[in-house]
């Protein structure tokens, strides 16, 4: 790169110089040539495949149920997101009380029962369930 900016430099000089003459036939004309050396390319940098992400938590995506009786469905459904890494985002609820409410708002009910029982292994393809009461209402 210095060398082609040198080149350039000197073509330049010359150039002026030239054109600073009286103008006559009998003037020198001068001719620049202008080389360009490119540089080697660089050596192709080889890309690392994309590694599939670590399975999550417990031997070949399978994690223990943890007993979630007594817990606010809120805090259930969290710890088993958490418990998984959210690779079970979804649990369903029922009400129990027979009255078949939704559950809106969950951390205002009680799991009373889970159709999973504690220490079973759950995988993404799990299905869990908890029968739920409103809280102050006592499991049946």
């Amino acid at each position: 790169m210095r060398k082609l900016v040198s080149v350039l430099s000197a073509g330049a000089c010359l150039v002026i110089v030239t054109g600073c003459g009286a103008g006559t036939s009998d003037s020198p004309t001068t001719t620049v040539t202008t080389v360009t050396e490119s540089a080697p390319a660089a050596p192709a940098q080889e890309v690392p495949a994309q590694q599939e992400p670590a399975p999550p938590q417990g031997a070949q995506g399978q994690w223990a149920m943890p007993n979630l009786v007594g817990s606010n469905l809120q805090d259930a459904q969290n710890q088993i997101q958490s418990l998984t890494s959210d690779a079970i985002f979804y649990t369903s609820s029922h009400d129990l009380s027979g009255a078949n409410r939704n559950q809106v708002l969950d951390a205002n009910w009680e799991v009373c029962s889970q159709n999973v029982a504690p220490g079973a292994a759950i995988t993404p393809d799990s299905t869990i369930d908890f029968g739920v009461v409103k809280i102050g209402e006592g499991c049946p």
